[in-house]
């Protein structure tokens, strides 16, 4: 790949690739590992299976996006295959969480819940503003049971999804917080797949830019 090649608008043989850091789902995709990480640190044993998985699932995902956009340069096959992977990857965690979540009896908070609707319209991207939600969700959950308690009137006043639940411990608020981060991932790579798919139908893999630009050249000569 040349400037002179964009220049003269020709096609490169090695086109423009690895820009994943600037990718939605992989930033997405990576908070979701830091949390996983601190996750499994403070609620799951650290002895288990489970605990292994869930960190070597949140990092494939990652590390899969990453190797198949670099390796977009000369395989788009290959950033196809990697890029799924990554998308299984996530799947597989977010089972992870919601089996967390069942087994332990906690509630999964539908999309619009209050604590989620917070969470999206906060849109943390760090680690810090992901604790920084699950701390203000704990406190108003706490504070909104103490004044249920203590006052009947604003209790049944309240709708049935804005009441207080006890059950919503930080643990819940996590798991449901990084469930929501993965549902986002799932769909960010979920279109991301299709675009690649439609892309290698129409445009083909190495072999076939490396036909055309060979011909181009020839003919240019």
């Amino acid at each position: 790949m040349s400037d002179k090649d964009y220049k003269e608008g020709r096609e490169p043989l090695i086109p423009v690739h690895g820009g994943y850091r600037k990718l939605k789902g992989f930033q997405v995709a990576q908070l979701a590992f830091d949390v996983t990480v601190l996750f499994v640190e403070k609620y799951v044993n650290r002895f288990s299976r489970t605990c292994d998985q869930m960190v070597q699932a949140a990092r494939s995902g990652v590390q899969n996006i990453a190797e198949g956009s670099q390796a977009s340069a000369t395989s788009k096959k290959t950033e196809l295959k990697l890029t799924q992977v990554a998308r299984a990857s996530l799947e597989e965690l977010r089972l992870d969480y919601e089996d967390f979540l069942r087994q332990r009896s906690l509630p999964t908070l539908a999309p619009d819940d209050p604590a989620l609707m917070r969470f999206k319209a906060r849109k943390p991207e760090t680690l810090s503003a992901f604790r920084e939600w699950v701390s203000a969700e704990r406190k108003n959950s706490t504070d909104e049971h103490r004044q249920s308690g203590t006052n009947k009137d604003v209790s049944q006043s309240l709708n049935v999804h804005d009441r207080p639940c006890p059950s919503l411990t930080s643990a819940c608020l996590a798991a449901n917080g990084a469930l929501s981060l993965l549902n986002l991932a799932c769909w960010l790579l979920d279109r991301q797949v299709a675009r690649l798919a439609e892309d290698f139908e129409n445009e083909g893999g190495f072999s076939e830019r490396l036909y055309r630009v060979r011909k181009n050249r020839r003919e240019q000569r």
